[in-house]
């Protein structure tokens, strides 16, 4: 795979971006997908021809099929992707939590996942490329009533299913679960914690691993 083009979801800032600068930085051709149109295309003048600003709601499955495709017809292919967006609840718990806000939290954290996978898939079992999914700390523990934990519990079952899947056309796929992530996520910064581009240098070890290993799922969790 010569021409190395990766979609990214959720990419307006956070993870997202700082994966693209990173993937940039190692030759990468990047389609940045996410809802805040300006920010896109701010991250597109940092970057440079290498970037395509791809605006849209990772929610829906036809604004990502037409994201991948217009990111194809503008690199020549698209041979990774990386399913990151998300977010979390306003509210904690079963008792407290609203219905409402469940119910978009787990459109975009679960089905935003499925079609990223669902747009991907067809590319991938042409070109052997890589699925990685952002999954969680969270997704690995029992937290008190938490919806949004349930969410990355599902991607983390998801990603083993679809590697499966994705292992008899040759293509990987590969969960990142980071602990607490230093990003605009939580309402208040965390400086003490992981940043961003310590989940970006994961995305791209496990982009860049040899062919002959497939890297699973990957823990980055704070020293502190």
């Amino acid at each position: 795979m010569a021409q190395k083009t990766l979609f990214i979801t959720g990419a307006s800032s956070g993870i997202g971006a700082a994966t693209a600068r990173l993937a940039v930085e190692k030759g990468w051709n990047v389609g940045l997908f996410a809802r805040s149109e300006d920010k896109l295309q701010a991250l597109v003048e940092e970057l440079g021809d290498q970037a395509l600003a791809l605006p849209g709601d990772a929610s829906q499955l036809a604004e990502q099929q037409k994201a991948v495709d217009k990111l194809a017809d503008h690199f020549g292919d698209v041979t990774a992707a990386f399913a990151n967006a998300g977010r979390g609840a306003s509210a904690a718990g079963t008792l407290e939590g609203d219905p409402e806000d469940w119910q978009s939290m787990v459109t975009l954290n679960v089905m935003g996942v499925l079609w990223t996978a669902k747009a991907i898939a067809p590319y991938l079992q042409k070109n052997k490329g890589d699925l990685v999914l952002t999954g969680s700390a969270a997704g690995r523990r029992h937290i008190k009533g938490s919806v949004y934990s349930a969410t990355k519990w599902f991607v983390h079952g998801y990603a083993g299913n679809l590697a499966e899947e994705f292992r008899e056309w040759g293509a990987r796929v590969t969960v990142v679960a980071p602990g607490m992530v230093d990003t605009p996520f939580f309402d208040e910064a965390k400086p003490d914690k992981l940043k961003p581009e310590d989940i970006a240098a994961s995305v791209l070890f496990a982009l860049e691993a040899e062919r002959r290993a497939s890297v699973r799922e990957i823990f980055v969790m704070p020293t502190d």
